[in-house]
């Protein structure tokens, strides 16, 4: 998958509108030197300029990178409603965009010799070692044994029979809702959702509830990543936070990115609307003032645009970053490959679309067409609650990320600025 990639040679950082990019991730290039179409960069900066001036987003941060060198990069709109600009130091709320961290952290873990991904849960959670599986027949819910152990490999391709409980109405669902594993902020009616357990504590409570499906029959969207966050945990002898800082964020200089924001960094936090724009109704995401013990692997990062393009760029070479390798180039060729194939059926088809399959931790293109946007196969994505996004096409040598807080117009916004970044490509 990687042979395809031009390695760049060192070249002096890009510039953006205002300063230079204070992590130097990528080299400069003009857009028809990178192979993107200037007309085409322009449309889409008006039309995201359309979409701030409408109050459809308080602001947007976007970056496209071709061949190893950057090409595009603009912020648009404002930091928060009402507030100064959005500026190329904003930190966002990240959510989902933490589980391919973490996921690379796992498999870290198994270049190490420290696990394998065939081993079963209980080995290191002895909580799953007996998980029933919610049946509901007739309106009631039978619990019935597991065929088989949850695997690692389940955890980090989401097969394992854990859900969420906002991806559906079943029963299981019901229970995850109605569990004490989060609960609203009552001194902060803005906050989504705060958990006070710790990381071991939380995974041993999701092991009390039952599995939405039997282990590899399907692939649901979970608290699989929060699990593989206490594996991480169990495995190395350190916090999730304390692993992720050693071996990812210090290697790569990123310096924003974390779990827990210290109050020097507030007035850098991207906001949302009070209200979403289309129903009317209160957004409700994490403040940037909630502490919570709960280090959640699947959700709970906060990054820049400059921060998580370096894990972008690292992905996008092979595994390397500079002098810093981070995981091997056939490693995470695999964790980039299709880990489901036609058996495992797809249990939450609005959030894995037409034509995707999932690696480890990544969402992978198998298709060109049954999408609702262009793509290449091979190319592996993945994104976050409020609307972040990022992707990278190894065959068209493309990075591509969007980072906004708009968490209702996020559907709308990752096609939108797809459809317009394939359209500029020469």
């Amino acid at each position: 998958m990687f042979g395809l990639i031009r390695r760049p040679t060192p070249a002096k950082p890009i510039l953006n509108d205002r300063r230079a990019h204070a992590s130097h991730t990528f080299p400069a290039a003009g857009p028809e030197e990178a192979g993107l179409s200037a007309t085409g960069l322009a449309r889409l900066t008006a039309v995201m300029q359309r979409e701030v001036d409408t109050r459809r987003v308080p602001g947007l941060s976007m970056l496209i990178a071709r061949g190893g060198k950057l090409a595009y990069r603009r912020d648009i709109g404002a930091l928060r409603p009402g507030g100064p600009a959005l500026k190329d130091d904003a930190i966002f709320r990240i959510f989902s965009m933490t589980k391919p961290v973490v996921s690379v952290a796992l498999m870290m873990l198994v270049e190490d010799g420290r696990l394998q991904i065939s081993d079963p849960l209980a080995k290191f959670v002895p909580e799953f070692a007996s998980p029933k599986v919610g049946v509901e027949t007739d309106g009631k819910l039978e619990l019935v044994p597991a065929k088989r152990a949850i695997t690692i490999q389940d955890l980090l391709r989401h097969t394992s029979g854990l859900t969420y409980a906002f991806t559906g109405n079943s029963a299981v669902q019901r229970l995850y809702g109605a569990s004490q594993l989060f609960a609203p902020d009552p001194t902060n009616a803005k906050t989504l959702l705060v958990c006070d357990l710790t990381t071991a504590e939380f995974v041993a409570e999701l092991a009390r509830l039952p599995l939405l499906d039997q282990p590899g029959a399907a692939w649901s969207y979970s608290h699989s990543t929060d699990v593989i966050g206490r594996v991480i945990e169990v495995v190395s002898g350190q916090n999730l936070g304390a692993f992720l800082r050693e071996r990812i964020f210090a290697p790569l200089n990123m310096s924003n990115t974390s779990f827990v924001l210290s109050p020097d960094k507030y007035e850098r936090v991207a906001e949302p609307f009070e209200r979403d724009p289309d129903s009317g109704k209160p957004v409700q995401l994490i403040e940037k003032n909630t502490r919570q013990r709960f280090e959640s692997g699947g959700s709970g990062l906060w990054s820049t645009m400059d921060d998580y393009a370096r894990f972008a760029h690292m992905l996008y070479l092979g595994g390397t970053l500079g002098n810093v390798r981070i995981i091997g180039r056939k490693t995470l060729s695999f964790m980039t490959s299709d880990h489901l194939g036609p058996g495992v059926r797809n249990g939450n088809p609005s959030l894995l679309h037409p034509g995707y399959g999932f690696g480890l931790g990544f969402a992978v293109r198998r298709e060109p067409g049954l999408s609702s946007t262009a793509g290449t196969p091979g190319e592996f994505y993945w994104g976050g609650l409020a609307g972040t996004v990022f992707w990278i096409a190894p065959q068209e040598e493309l990075i591509a990320m969007m980072m906004i807080q708009a968490p209702g117009q996020r559907d709308f916004y990752r096609q939108l600025f797809r459809n317009l970044v394939h359209a500029a490509l020469v």
